[in-house]
């Protein structure tokens, strides 16, 4: 039983960390933390994923 209740927890907090990314992501930040308007190096990253 102490299995899977770890497990769930352990399932909620990786659920939640990916709901965040793809929140992140939507708003623009990049996974440095920082604006990638403001960063030259995420610009070529960013133009080729789209």
């Amino acid at each position: 039983m102490g299995t899977i209740i770890v497990a769930v927890i352990l399932a909620c907090v990786v659920g939640l960390i990916i709901r965040k990314m793809i929140k992140d992501r939507k708003n623009g930040k990049s996974h440095c933390g920082c604006d990638c308007g403001q960063c030259g190096g995420c610009e070529t990253k960013k133009i080729s994923t789209k």
